[in-house]
């Protein structure tokens, strides 16, 4: 029979409307974590509730920003079912805030800070009793010392514990076995569409809302999963998964202890502390990123999320970039002419005029060996293969965004990273192309000077 809340018709709503009532069905248990009107704060539903009670890597049904009738029923199910949880997580972190003002600490936010580890006391302790004043303390203590500094070195302090990285591999194990793998993927019709939209100054396209919708982003990643994926990408010879991993199959995510800019493997490849490595690496504005004790336990569910995501518009955007990639034609070789949009010509255009470019285009169709050695034909190499650099980079981007709660609301942003990522990639190779040109003259000068006798 169907909750009160929810409809019994064959409707979608918006995942966040029925999150709302189910809460409101609560009562006032949760208060410490809802708004003044009754409603879950924005911290408790992407802390607690999508994370650790919809878990939507383990439901992959209640990922999609729209549900039908028994998919809301099934949410609502959940949530109704979380009520004692919830309402000692609350407790907990009424008497985690209460000890943190009695120890003087003002760093952080309370919410970023303590949301999470209250609903793993409440799930393992229940709601506070007899000794929760030491434990509250201890917790409050120990996450001064784990967020100390958002830093590499404080992620590997903080996987540097057996018991936690036992913990942490047990969840990648469950989260992996509950992925579902499904052969096959939506087309890229509408992908084609949205890019044809965005070559065009300031136009936007309905279409990218429509596969957000449709969650073609999620299509592609469990068909990426499945043993053997369809061709979306009209071209046979580039992999379906576009070099994102050096596999036939991307292989369960490990936790890891280091990682190296010069060696990291492809993006689906990494391990947890590789994906964090390289978000630490990269973020200007390290404050405004969650915990590091945060920022593991919410990779563990988004490593094993389809495309290593959570965000379908960040999903979809890879769609979209995979499109655009296996457009890319630097050399001006006629690859892929027949799936070109307004977007491929504008990055194209923008390739084929590089001075760099024209003299591996030159190199590639003379054929005759590289008299430098090689360096210079490995280069071009790399522009007869341009969506395996575009691909890496475009995913560290969206992953990053992804770990910001950086979502990406239209075409028009999505364009503005797919088109970002092109340049960047662009610049990369030149950048390359010019110290390789100063260490061949560098080379050439020293062998020409006369010798001393």
């Amino acid at each position: 029979m169907p909750s009160p809340n929810q409809p019994s018709t064959g409707e979608r709503r918006p995942r966040a409307m029925v999150i709302d009532r189910a809460w409101r069905g609560l009562g006032p248990g949760p208060q410490a974590l809802s708004g003044p009107g009754g409603a879950p704060l924005t911290r408790t539903v992407k802390l607690i509730v999508l994370p650790l009670v919809v878990r939507p890597a383990l439901r992959p049904e209640l990922a999609a920003d729209f549900l039908d009738a028994r998919e809301s029923e099934r949410l609502d199910a959940l949530i109704r079912e979380s009520g004692a949880v919830l309402e000692a997580t609350a407790q907990w972190f009424t008497l985690l805030k209460r000890t943190r003002r009695a120890l003087g600490i003002v760093a952080g936010n309370p919410q970023d800070l303590y949301f999470q580890r209250c609903f793993e006391l409440a799930t393992e302790r229940g709601a506070p009793g007899p000794g929760a004043d030491a434990v509250a303390r201890a917790v409050v203590e120990d996450v001064v010392d784990a967020s100390g500094g958002r830093t590499v070195e404080a992620l590997k302090e903080h996987l540097a514990d057996a018991a936690r990285r036992a913990r942490l591999d047990a969840g990648l194990a469950a989260a992996w076995d509950g992925r579902e793998a499904v052969p096959g993927a939506a087309g890229t019709g509408l992908a084609a569409e949205v890019l044809e939209a965005c070559g065009a100054a300031g136009a936007d396209s309905p279409a990218f809302a429509a596969m957000v919708r449709a969650e073609h982003g999620s299509l592609l990643g469990r068909a990426l999963w499945a043993a053997h994926p369809a061709d979306v990408w009209d071209r046979p010879d580039v992999p379906p998964h576009l070099g994102l991993t050096a596999h036939r199959v991307p292989p369960r995510p490990e936790v890891g202890r280091s990682a190296s800019t010069a060696t990291l493997p492809a993006p689906f490849d990494r391990t947890l502390f590789e994906r964090l490595f390289t978000v630490l690496q990269a973020s200007a504005h390290r404050e405004q990123l969650p915990t590091v004790p945060e920022l593991v336990r919410r990779e563990v569910d988004r490593s094993c999320a389809p495309l290593g995501l959570y965000d379908e518009s960040l999903r979809v955007t890879v769609v979209l970039g995979g499109r655009l990639a296996v457009g890319l034609d630097p050399l001006g070789l006629g690859t892929f002419v027949a799936g070109s949009t307004a977007a491929h010509r504008i990055v194209n255009s923008r390739w084929q005029r590089e001075a760099s470019v024209l003299r591996a285009r030159r190199m590639t169709v003379s054929l005759r060996p590289d008299p430098d050695g090689g360096v210079l034909n490995a280069l071009a190499q790399d522009l007869r293969t341009p969506w395996a650099a575009y691909m890496r980079r475009l995913w560290v981007r969206l992953h990053g965004r992804d770990v910001r709660d950086a979502a990406l609301p239209d075409a028009a942003s999505a364009w503005g990273v797919l088109d970002g990522v092109a340049r960047s990639v662009m610049m990369d190779h030149r950048a390359r192309v010019r110290t390789a040109l100063r260490t061949l003259s560098a080379t050439a000068e020293s062998a020409a000077e006369p010798r001393s006798a």
